[in-house]
């Protein structure tokens, strides 16, 4: 009876943590409804009187970017802005040819008439932080707007961003990313379904409420005296972008966040390649977590509720833990509820939490509608994308409660850049990218005996009783197949 009871206990906790995750989600969807109704936007950037413009520092961090590294020069010197108030900075840490190739272009570009500097260090001290922070160093601009490799913004970005920093309280201003690749795979899909929810219901749930929200490390332009005045770049976390949104508004700086402004950008096409990216942004929150949650409640001129988004911010990636431990329980749970007929109050009121998918399945629907449409046969393919996205979730469900946790527990590891592709059919090759991880690692079998557990879930829902129990049927459906997915397409290394 005393492990029933620990297993109740357990599961509850669990349920109950999600439950006030989705509660969240909810406040910001009603914050991004109301926003919807007040949006505004600023005239662009007159750029017609240099004198009148200011000076502007574009950096590119790379390493090791042989594909893409060619597009992302060509695309950056389109940028719309005077070049005598204009200068580029590629922060270039290669091991490999990408760096010649990129002295090259970068030579190029230069006797073209354009402001680009090719800065390089002899090692990696702080990874990306490091060399943001080392190229702030030789800055000229009076705004730093940074760029990831994959990262293609339109010509007019500058214009259109800069005219926010005329409130001098505003220290960040975040676009909204796109995705070139989108319908490349189910893979994309599914990470596309999920950036696109935190780009509208997330950053503008909590900006337009003057909660934190976070430069998103790519695709945003900062006020270079809010990068000094916060502390400058650090590299005692894994998401160095989080970690220094969170200083500055601690510091009182203002985030603007512009969902009109889109920046496309490459969706990472390989199993591998979306594990490292989630395994370094769920770590790094866990990270920055333990290191502002201490300055977040004592700072006591921010409001109650800033606070707890703010927590509750932090904590996103966490969300996983409770994710796995009511996977795991739900088995026990089904053989329990079965076998123990005085437990049927404790049942009875569990079922209220079915409200959580339910919630979800509103706030995603709402941003789904308002970047897809919302006639019936959309709705249609919004059901089918939630079941398939909720799935592939479930299935990094492992992976990424072990970054998590290694997060809270402060194990250090290095920072591991996602590789790029630059492809954006089926029929673009990419087997022979120099940057794809190889090798199957026990973690990967550990999601192959998920899969199989799952499995047996299945079959307890027809075989626990006589008339069988289908209440967990389709929860166990979608991480049987979530993690099947992970599995094999991890042990077979394809898109």
């Amino acid at each position: 009876m005393i492990w029933k009871i620990i297993v109740l206990v357990i599961y509850s906790l669990g349920l109950l943590m999600i439950f006030i995750y989705a509660l969240t989600q909810l406040s910001l969807l009603i914050n991004y409804l109301k926003a919807k109704k007040r949006q505004n936007t600023l005239p662009d950037l007159d750029i017609s009187e240099p004198n009148n413009i200011p000076f502007v520092t574009i950096q590119l961090p790379i390493y090791n970017e042989l594909y893409v590294i060619d597009r992302l020069l060509e695309n950056i010197v389109q940028m719309n802005y005077p070049t005598e108030k204009l200068e580029i900075q590629v922060l270039d840490d290669s091991t490999d040819e990408c760096r010649e190739i990129a002295a090259m272009k970068i030579s190029e570009l230069a006797a073209k008439g354009h402001n680009i500097y090719h800065i390089t260090r002899e090692d990696r001290t702080g990874f990306k932080a490091g060399a943001l922070k080392h190229g702030l160093k030789s800055s000229k601009g009076e705004f730093i707007a940074i760029f990831d490799a994959d990262f293609l913004p339109q010509p007019d970005w500058l214009i259109k961003t800069l005219p926010y920093f005329m409130n001098p309280e505003i220290g960040v201003v975040q676009t909204k990313w796109g995705h070139i690749n989108r319908d490349y795979s189910m893979l994309t899909k599914a990470q596309a379904f999920a950036l696109d929810a935190h780009f509208t219901i997330e950053q503008i749930g909590r900006n337009f409420k003057g909660h934190f929200i976070n430069f998103n490390g790519t695709a945003g332009i900062w006020r270079k005296s809010c990068i000094i005045d916060s502390g400058n770049w650090q590299s005692d976390t894994l998401t160095e972008d989080l970690d220094l949104s969170y200083r500055a508004q601690l510091n009182n700086w203002k985030f603007k966040y512009l969902p009109n402004v889109e920046t496309p950008a490459e969706l990472p096409i390989t199993i591998g390649a979306a594990r490292s990216q989630q395994f370094r942004w769920n770590k790094g929150g866990a990270e920055t977590f333990g290191k502002m949650r201490k300055r977040l409640w004592r700072n006591s001129f921010l409001a109650k509720k800033t606070t707890f988004h703010g927590y509750m911010h932090l904590l996103n990636s966490s969300m996983f833990i409770g994710i796995l431990i009511v996977a795991l329980l739900s088995i026990p749970i089904l053989y329990i509820k079965n076998q123990s007929t005085d437990l049927t109050w404790y049942f009875t009121i569990a079922s209220f939490f079915v409200v959580t998918t339910l919630i979800f399945f509103i706030c995603y629907w709402y941003m789904y509608r308002n970047l897809y449409g919302k006639k019936w046969t959309d709705f249609f393919r919004y059901t089918v994308m939630f079941f398939v996205f909720f799935s592939i979730a479930m299935g990094f469900s492992f992976h990424n409660t072990v970054a998590v946790l290694e997060g809270h527990f402060k194990k250090k590891s290095e920072f591991i850049r996602t590789p790029k592709f630059n492809v954006k059919t089926i029929k673009d090759n990419w087997k022979n990218n120099k940057y794809l991880q190889k090798g199957i690692k026990p973690r990967h079998f550990v999601e192959g005996l998920l899969m199989l557990y799952f499995g047996f879930g299945l079959y307890s829902a027809f075989t626990v009783t006589d008339g069988g129990d289908y209440g967990f049927l389709p929860f166990h459906l979608m991480l049987f197949l979530g993690f099947a997915y992970v599995f094999i397409k991890s042990v077979l290394s394809k898109a």
